[in-house]
């Protein structure tokens, strides 16, 4: 199992347990590889250390079997995505972000998610027809618009992915 460190392009830094370098490989040249966090499709691979040594004893000498840095693209190409540098979060945007995440969880705890019957049962709260309380699912834009004419008011949440069930 190789566990290795991962960047989107927004900057969210994860985990993600590969198989074998080839299955890392065949995930990334699939597009499978996405942050957990923002859903973003350009994500890098970050250095990493496998292992400490902690003993006292030397490291061989000699050049590193794997360069993390960025090869040069040829006049004219493009760099592919993995290439460029990783972003680096500023602690500003890493504690609003930890903010922003904190709330969505306190949203996700105290409402109900109500499936695809969410409009149906909006409406009935509305018109009295159902005990009044917090629920949550998704609406599309249409559905979303035509609650707002009746007087029914929504909000659009984003919730990423990695809030709405356990990682695995």
């Amino acid at each position: 199992m190789k566990v290795l460190n991962l960047q989107c392009a927004v900057g969210h830094a994860f985990e993600g347990w590969f198989g074998s370098e080839d299955d890392y490989l065949s995930q990334q040249a699939r597009g499978l590889l996405v942050c957990p966090l923002c859903g973003h499709a350009e994500v890098a691979r970050l250095p990493s250390a496998p292992r400490l040594n902690l003993s006292g004893a030397k490291a061989p000498a000699g050049p590193s079997p794997v360069s993390t840095a960025p090869t040069a693209a040829p006049a004219g190409a493009q760099r592919p995505p993995s290439a460029r540098p990783p972003v680096r979060l500023t602690p500003e945007r890493a504690q609003a972000e930890a903010v922003l995440l904190q709330a969505m969880r306190h949203v996700l705890a105290s409402t109900e998610d109500v499936g695809p019957a969410f409009v149906e049962e909006v409406r009935r709260m509305h018109y009295g027809e159902a005990e009044p309380r917090n629920i949550r699912d998704e609406a599309s834009p249409a559905e979303a618009e035509s609650l707002r004419d009746e007087g029914i008011e929504v909000l659009r949440l984003p919730i990423p992915d990695a809030l709405k069930g356990p990682l695995q």
